[in-house]
C-alpha cells in the first residue's frame, strides 16, 4: 500500500512554486488546479527568462500542446536549467505523433533534458518509444488502450520505457497505468466524461509536477497520488452534475473537487492495484 494523503498533504504544506511552459489552450485550468491542490503556479516561455524564474521554482512542466519555436528553444532552456538545480521535470507529449514538428522536439527532449516523469496518453508514449505513431490530434487510438487481451503486453511496454529513460511513466487513459520500471499502479479511478474537457490531462501534468516538487525522493509515489487524486476528482465532480449542467460545469467541479479534497478521502476513494 502506498500512503497517497501524505503525498497530497506535503503538497498542501510546502506549496511548491511550479513553473509551466504548457499549452495556452489550458493555461488558465492549469494555474486554477495547481492553486487548488495547494501549489502555486508561475507561467512563462520567452527564452531570455525561463532560466531565470525556473531557478525560482520548485519544479518544471513542459507541455508540447501548442508549439512554437519561441517555445521550443525555452522549453530546453529551462530544462537544462531545472536539470542543473535538481528540480524534477515532467514531460506531457500532447499530440506527439500527429505532426513531424511535435515528434521530433518530444523525442529530442528526451534524450537533452533529465525527466522524473512523463505523462501522456498511449498513442504519444507509443510515439516516443517508437519514433513514430498514429496520434489523432491529442486522443489516443482505440486500438492502443489497455484491455484484457494486451494488459501484459502495455505494461512490459511501459516498464521498457521506463528503464529506458530513468523515469515515471504515467500512460493515462480507462486505467491508468504508472511504473518506475520496477513497481506498477494500475489506477481506476476517473470518468468518461473527463473525456469531453479540453484540458483534464494538462491539468494533471502540471498537479503532477507539483506532486513531485513536494515530495522529494518519491516520485513513483508521488505520480500514483496524482494521478489518483485526479480521477477520483472527475467522479466525484459528476455527482455534483445537475440535468441542465455540461462540460463547462463539470470542468469547474473538477477543479472545486481538488480544493476540497483531504487526505482521508484521497485514501478512502482511490482505486488501484500495485503489481
Amino acid at each position: 500500500m502506498m500512503n497517497l494523503s501524505i503525498c497530497l498533504e506535503n503538497v498542501r504544506t510546502k506549496t511548491p512554486l511550479v513553473h509551466n511552459i504548457t499549452n495556452y489552450v489550458t493555461v488558465n485550468d492549469c494555474a486554477n488546479i495547481l492553486l487548488a491542490c495547494g501549489a502555486s503556479p508561475i507561467m512563462s516561455d520567452d527564452p531570455e527568462e525561463v532560466e531565470e524564474i525556473t531557478s525560482i521554482c520548485g519544479g518544471l512542466n513542459i507541455n508540447i500542446g501548442t508549439l512554437n519555436g519561441q517555445t521550443i528553444e525555452s522549453m530546453f532552456l529551462a530544462g537544462g536549467r531545472a536539470n542543473e538545480l535538481g528540480h524534477p521535470v515532467l514531460l506531457d507529449p500532447v499530440g506527439a505523433g500527429a505532426s513531424e514538428l511535435r515528434t521530433d522536439t518530444a523525442l529530442d527532449l528526451l534524450e537533452e533534458v533529465k525527466f522524473e516523469a512523463v505523462r501522456g496518453n498511449i498513442s504519444e508514449i507509443i510515439t516516443l518509444a517508437y519514433g513514430n505513431g498514429t496520434t489523432k490530434g491529442v486522443d489516443a487510438d482505440e486500438e492502443d488502450q489497455l484491455n484484457a487481451s494486451n494488459r501484459d503486453s502495455v505494461i512490459r511496454f511501459a516498464r521498457e520505457f521506463a528503464e529506458e529513460y530513468e523515469t515515471v511513466v504515467a500512460i493515462t487513459g480507462a486505467t491508468d497505468v504508472i511504473t518506475d520500471g520496477r513497481r506498477v499502479c494500475l489506477i481506476q479511478n476517473g470518468h468518461p466524461m473527463m473525456s469531453r474537457i479540453t484540458g483534464t490531462g494538462c491539468m494533471l501534468s502540471a498537479m503532477t509536477t507539483a506532486f513531485l516538487a513536494a515530495n522529494p525522493g518519491q516520485p513513483f509515489e508521488a505520480v500514483c497520488a496524482a494521478v489518483c487524486a485526479m480521477g477520483l476528482a472527475g467522479e466525484l465532480a459528476h455527482k455534483r452534475l445537475s440535468p441542465l449542467e455540461g462540460n463547462a460545469s463539470y470542468r469547474n467541479y473538477i477543479i472545486d473537487a481538488i480544493y476540497h479534497m483531504s487526505g482521508a478521502q484521497l485514501e478512502e476513494g482511490a482505486r488501484y492495484e500495485l503489481l
